[in-house]
């Protein structure tokens, strides 16, 4: 199964508690959302291979290391996914940013796809998904499958807090995906919300009710 990662560094965990405070307006929560999807980016590309170049420095010739050429693409999950392109951007200038657009029907709860634009060279990279919450599954599921199905084969999967049903839907589907997290809460209401969890990411980042 798919390996679940809670970064459970003190600066995220911190974060995270003004993240889900619900005094915490737009502005400062679209921040939080982006500072920690930096931090938690600097544990999801630890296993990035690397390869010894030589480096003249003002004293001497250095052997040293630098990723080796591994290309990397962002696919945030619309929309609450994009408030942490720009965090991951900034550790990782160079990545390519992709778009998965599925919402959740209301009724049924069943996610349906409405836009999806991929780098053209998707297949060759490694590929990061994000989206700060992990409720059911069903939009993660239902991303990674397109990913796959566009012949796309090392995917991460990078929330900020997550539901237990969600972890499993995951790991079930696709186990081969690792995931990371930041929070694993205790479980959905009847709502189909994360409980604690932090309300509605997209409303909350894009000051929509």
């Amino acid at each position: 199964m798919g390996k679940l990662m809670i970064v459970d560094h003190p600066l995220v965990q911190h974060k995270l508690s003004l993240l889900r405070d619900k005094n915490t307006g737009s502005k400062e929560f679209s921040e939080l959302v982006s500072e920690i999807a930096m931090l938690m980016g600097y544990e999801a590309t630890r296993d990035l291979p690397l390869t010894e170049v030589e480096i003249e420095t003002p004293v001497a010739i250095a052997k040293t290391k630098v990723i080796s050429g591994h290309k990397l693409a962002l696919v945030p999950i619309l929309r609450a996914g994009l408030g942490m392109v720009n965090g991951m951007m900034q550790l990782v200038p160079a990545a390519k940013v992709g778009h998965i657009g599925i919402y959740r029907d209301p009724n049924t709860m069943v996610p349906v796809e409405y836009y999806c634009k991929l780098p053209a060279d998707i297949v060759k990279r490694d590929i990061i998904v994000l989206d700060p919450m992990l409720a059911t599954g069903g939009s993660a599921v239902s991303a990674i499958s397109l990913l796959k199905e566009k012949g796309a084969a090392n995917i991460k999967f990078m929330c900020i807090v997550a539901a237990p049903e969600g972890v499993e839907a995951l790991q079930t589907a696709h186990p081969d995906v690792q995931i990371y997290c930041a929070s694993l809460d205790q479980k959905l209401n009847d709502h189909k919300y994360i409980v604690p969890g932090l309300g509605d990411a997209g409303d909350r980042i894009f000051g929509t009710k």
